[in-house]
């Protein structure tokens, strides 16, 4: 799959950003992670992989209810167009990788919202069997109600608190620590754990959290 993921996209470097041959395989095989079950199905509507030495700043426009256009910078690490690329942080890409356990991966998040808007919705709901459909829109609403609560109530939460922010941002973020943290993820939210679980296939740390 990783062959094909290279085949198939253009991996990116911009801003004097050097890659090796090894790096852009690292970028690819860590692309398709989350796509073990799905294949490459999973990753139609796009092209190309953008990579950022660093953070980047990005534009963003916002009309209001009076009409009046507002215009401000956000600093990202990652994005996923919908219809368009996905953008990715170097420098945050390798901290994942040198901690690969702490429950981030930039890289997984990012190809969790092009999952979530393969049905023409981002909604923290991604192409799923219709018999399948109903517990998980249950159980991630309850999980997810249950989570902005804690936050906004100040709790301590195992989770990272980004989470809370909107549906398809609790989704990612729960992806992430789905391949990188899956016994947090399992202690504090299982039913969650057990919707990935079936949905990506068993986390490449499962076994090692077994042991």
């Amino acid at each position: 799959m990783t062959a094909q993921f290279l085949h198939q996209k253009t991996i990116s470097p911009v801003d004097g950003l050097q890659l090796q041959p090894s790096d852009a395989l690292m970028l690819a095989a860590t692309c398709c992670l989350p796509l073990l079950e799905i294949g490459a199905a999973g990753w139609r509507g796009w092209s190309q992989l953008i990579v950022y030495p660093d953070a980047f700043r990005v534009q963003r426009t916002h009309m209001d209810a009076a009409g009046v256009m507002h215009a401000w910078d956000d600093t990202l690490i990652g994005e996923a167009w919908e219809q368009g690329p996905l953008i990715v942080s170097w420098a945050d890409v390798q901290a994942d990788l040198d901690d690969p356990q702490a429950g981030f991966n930039v890289i997984v998040h990012e190809m969790t919202h092009k999952l979530d808007a393969l049905d023409g919705a981002l909604d923290g709901s991604p192409p799923l069997p219709r018999s399948a459909q109903r517990t998980w829109a249950r159980d991630f609403q309850h999980a997810y109600d249950l989570f902005c609560q804690r936050v906004d109530a100040g709790e301590d939460t195992e989770i990272d608190p980004y989470a809370a922010e909107a549906p398809e941002e609790f989704f990612a973020v729960v992806s992430e620590y789905h391949f990188s943290a899956p016994h947090l993820l399992a202690r504090a939210m299982p039913q969650v754990a057990a919707h990935l679980e079936r949905f990506y296939g068993p986390s490449p740390f499962a076994a090692s959290v077994q042991r």
